[in-house]
């Protein structure tokens, strides 16, 4: 009889056609948590839907789609006239679409607007995750544009619109908009201090004229954007909208589209400046305190951005070692990578966790009336959303290469997946800061703030007593803060200390006492090697695997 070469066994199911909400029961059991009573039927339906939306072969092949086509920059037209277009894949309008009506760009006010939106991001990031730049940006500009009233009525109901509506039109004619930014220059960086781009005011309008190079101005068939311009009186912000209200173009000229390692699905552009119209936003030489509220809210998006990578990885993983079977069993029963999985699950649970925090904090800073709860967590947010960024983007990377060696060559296929996770896992570590802006971040606020470091303290405090490994690790940790002199060289150091003490914390207060107990021995106990797959193997790990299990 001839070999059967075409028989195909042994070969894992798609993850596909399953709730990416409902599965994931970190993240369920932080917005039950976190969510006010009578609220919490409402978002967890809406979660819900989305998740099933975010598991389909439908949007999965749609984010498949958007990152296979990658967007195209059009700068003239056919007779030469300068047009400064971008064309996306229609995949890419869906996805955008889908988010905004979704209501991922709406939070600012809301009660638990910060808790839904961030579950949803977390979701809906799984699905692709480089339409969600815009989408990031769009919900982050609402607090900058709230320092001129007249400015935040007439543009904030566009941009928290559940409305997409695509194409170059004056705003006022849309239902809903989307926004980018442009703060970087290429002599500057992160050093937006040294930017060049110029502002002439016209009069005393509050209008400008800007001429410059922006060197990463993300999505830029966006209807508005916030920019940082050198004015007579220093640093200033701006708001040049990318229509002007009679319909014809701001001069927005597209140099370039940058080719990236990841993100392939999102047009990240150079774009110049020559005399181009725009709106003053808060006094001249404030520019970067009007712009810090946007920065911080995109901030605390790359801590979702990376937890949803995080989360996609370690589901994928899992699945694939529930239906794989090598060496006599499934592989997810065999003891080395039953460890590998728990210890990948450890740090996505961590990440969820702490991020969820973030957003009840938002939504306690954000609600009406304010209190001194408010401003506690507003305190609170000024440590965390800084030590956030920096570890939950740094253990992305990490994490999505180690999950991708679980499918084993497999995983290194096009086909699977996980390269796509893998390329687009550096990202937010770079974007808005990268890690040794949010580590000198987060000195500055010890320093300057110590209302910021008595909050951060408080929610260590919390969980006292509840683990002798975490009480050792805060002691510690109080020992190294009281010697802040010279602190720079070792503020990598510190502040991942200060993350993992605080992930600590939110796991031994909330999570199981499987996974606070394999935390706390491996990230706070020192038991604990320095690759994956090295927890002691005296802890429950099946337990730990199971509950990041994703049901298909």
């Amino acid at each position: 009889m001839a070999a059967r070469t075409h028989t195909v066994t042994n070969q894992v199911p798609p993850l596909v056609g399953y709730d990416v909400f409902g599965a994931d029961r970190a993240l369920t059991e932080g917005v039950e948590r976190h969510g006010a009573p009578g609220l919490l039927d409402e978002t967890l339906e809406g979660l819900g839907e989305l998740g099933r939306a975010a598991g389909s072969a439908q949007v999965q092949e749609w984010g498949t789609q958007a990152n296979e086509n990658a967007p195209v920059l059009r700068t003239h037209d056919r007779y030469g006239n300068r047009v400064d277009e971008v064309d996306f894949h229609p995949a890419w309008h869906r996805l955008l679409g889908h988010a905004v009506s979704a209501g991922l760009t709406d939070a600012w006010g809301k009660q638990d607007g910060h808790l839904r939106r961030a579950a949803g991001f977390i979701v809906w990031a799984q699905a692709e995750a480089g339409h969600t730049c815009p989408v990031s940006m769009t919900h982050a500009a609402v607090p900058a544009l709230r320092t001129d009233p007249v400015l935040a009525a007439e543009w904030e109901p566009r941009l928290t619109s559940h409305a997409y509506e695509k194409g170059l039109l004056p705003a006022a004619g849309k239902t809903g908009v989307l926004f980018g930014m442009g703060m970087t220059e290429k002599q500057g960086g992160s050093d937006v201090r040294a930017n060049t781009t110029s502002a002439v005011a016209l009069g005393s309008s509050g209008e400008y004229l800007l001429t410059g190079h922006k060197w990463f101005c993300s999505a830029p068939m966006s209807d508005g954007f916030l920019v940082l311009a050198q004015a007579p009186g220093g640093l200033t912000c701006f708001l040049v909208p990318r229509v002007l209200d009679d319909g014809t173009h701001n001069v927005f000229r597209l140099q370039r589209l940058k080719d990236k390692l990841g993100n392939r699905s999102n047009a990240s552009s150079e774009v110049e400046f020559d005399e181009t119209w725009a709106r003053r936003l808060g006094d001249e030489g404030r520019g970067v305190r009007t712009i810090i509220e946007m920065v911080a809210a995109t901030r605390v998006d790359c801590v979702l951005g990376s937890t949803a990578l995080m989360r996609q990885s370690v589901a994928q993983a899992v699945h694939h070692a529930t239906y794989r079977r090598a060496f006599g069993g499934e592989l997810i029963d065999k003891p080395l990578m039953r460890n590998v999985l728990a210890d990948l699950a450890l740090e996505s649970e961590a990440a969820t966790t702490l991020s969820l925090r973030l957003a009840a904090a938002y939504d306690s800073a954000d609600a009406a009336g304010g209190g001194p709860g408010a401003e506690q967590e507003r305190a609170f947010l000024r440590l965390a959303v800084p030590i956030a960024k920096y570890w939950v983007t740094k253990r992305c990377t990490p994490v999505a290469a180690e999950a991708l060696e679980c499918l084993g060559g497999n995983g290194y296929v096009e086909e699977s997946g996980m390269p796509r996770l893998l390329r687009e896992s550096p990202l937010n570590s770079i974007w808005e800061g990268s890690g040794n802006v949010q580590a000198l971040d987060v000195l500055r606020a010890l320093q300057r703030e110590p209302e910021a470091l008595n909050a951060f303290l408080r929610e260590l405090g919390a969980a006292r007593g509840a683990d002798h490994r975490l009480d050792a690790a805060v002691k510690d940790l109080l020992t190294e803060l009281a010697d802040l002199e010279g602190i720079e060289g070792r503020a990598r150091r510190l502040v991942e200390r200060m993350a993992l003490v605080l992930q600590g914390s939110l796991l031994v207060r909330w999570s199981t006492p499987e996974v606070a107990d394999a935390f706390c021995a491996s990230r706070l106990g020192g038991d604990w090697g320095t690759a994956f797959g090295t927890l002691p193997d005296s802890l429950d790990l099946a337990s730990v695997v199971d509950r990041a299990r994703p049901v298909a």
